[in-house]
């Protein structure tokens, strides 16, 4: 067995899995550096969510390897990789999942009340989150009385409350609107940046879904396309309307 390369966070190695019998992963490589914003695309039934699964110890590959900070996660035992994705991952999914009997803070500091953080010191952390969310003063009030946007941030507070050293997002502004989507995906992927977060998330659509609209900048660095559980050639990076208004004066 090949150790992985030591410029990688988060590694993975002719991975495959099925679902009773149907492919969802057929040989797929991948590295992951520190502090990369990865973005997983493809259609629906690419694989994306089941490759998030894998290397998120979520579930283990049918074949294949993969590797977190030099440990074969891949060959854990069920309760090494629990204890893993408590303490060093952090995962959004497309529906919010919280608990319905808490509050928006309490639920934003549950993964470090888990971990046995002082409740002052997890309700700050969660109060940050959610000021950053833009969503400070719903603090208070419980999921039921939230919308599904505001749901949906609280969730992505308390997947970044922890300081994950990575940051597993399966679609992770699905429920929102184009709006709402766009400054959730900033501020994930800004705060990522700030505080040295891997993210490694998946889009339904292609990098440009995940270029600011107000700067024409990408907010991932790399984009890995997906097609029936096989990666295919990443697509080139969009050109944005600064960019081809410069080009087309060079060549006036």
């Amino acid at each position: 067995m090949a150790a992985p390369p030591d410029d990688d966070v988060l590694w993975a190695r002719g991975l495959h899995y099925s679902y009773d019998g149907s492919p969802a992963l057929q040989g797929i490589t991948l590295g992951v550096r520190p502090e990369e914003i990865v973005s997983v695309s493809g259609p629906r039934g690419s694989g994306k969510s089941t490759l998030l699964g894998c290397l998120s110890g979520r579930l283990v590959p049918t074949e294949g390897e993969v590797w977190f900070d030099g440990v074969p996660l891949h060959s854990l035992g069920r309760a090494s990789r629990e204890r893993l994705r408590r303490d060093r991952f952090g995962w959004i999914g497309s529906a919010p999942e919280l608990v319905p009997e808490l509050t928006a803070w309490e639920n934003a500091a549950l993964p470090l009340l888990l971990t046995g953080a002082r409740q002052r010191t997890a309700r700050a952390a969660a109060y940050e989150w959610l000021d950053r969310l833009d969503i400070g003063d719903c603090a208070r009030r419980r999921p039921a009385d939230l919308l599904q946007s505001q749901r949906q941030r609280v969730a992505i507070a308390r997947a970044l409350a922890p300081g994950p050293t990575v940051l597993f997002a399966d679609e992770p502004t699905a429920p929102l609107h184009q709006l709402d989507r766009m400054q959730a995906l900033r501020t994930l992927t800004s705060a990522a940046r700030s505080h040295g977060i891997t993210v490694v998330l998946t889009s339904p659509e292609p990098a440009p879904a995940e270029t600011d609209d107000s700067t024409g900048t990408s907010l991932v660095d790399r984009c890995v396309p997906l097609v029936d559980g096989r990666r295919t050639p990443t697509a080139p990076r969009p050109v944005t309307e600064a960019e081809g208004s410069a080009a087309c004066s060079l060549s006036a």
